[in-house]
């Protein structure tokens, strides 16, 4: 049997958690934008429901994950077969889509610091 890896850290494995389920768009221009033009309440209900609706996907992920032992295509092979594959597609193919955006973000973040120290 294949030995599990495992994070070093509970935080570690929260904070990595978090990090994937919150977007860049939350974080940034949406909140500000709501705030800004008389959306605060809206604001309030819309963070509850992100919060309630994302805990609930990371948690069945974290379950179909734990039951399943595979990657993200496998368990859905596994626990059903059929053509649920095509759902852990889609889920790497997101992945992969979102990580390019986040390497262009992290070189204009990159690119800042230089010029802040620089001066440029």
């Amino acid at each position: 049997m294949i030995k599990r890896e495992h994070w070093g850290s509970r935080l570690g494995f929260i904070l990595a958690a978090a990090g994937s389920a919150v977007g860049l768009g939350n974080i940034w221009k949406f909140p500000y934008m709501a705030g800004a033009n008389g959306g605060g309440a809206f604001l309030v209900i819309y963070l509850g429901l992100v919060f309630t609706i994302g805990l609930s996907v990371m948690l069945a992920e974290f379950v179909i994950g734990r039951m399943s032992e595979k990657n993200a295509i496998g368990a859905f092979a596994k626990l059903k077969g059929g053509l649920w594959p095509i759902i852990g597609v889609f889920g790497v193919a997101a992945a992969f889509i979102i990580l390019s955006f986040y390497s262009v973000v992290a070189g204009w973040t990159i690119s800042y610091m230089i010029k802040s120290v620089t001066g440029a």
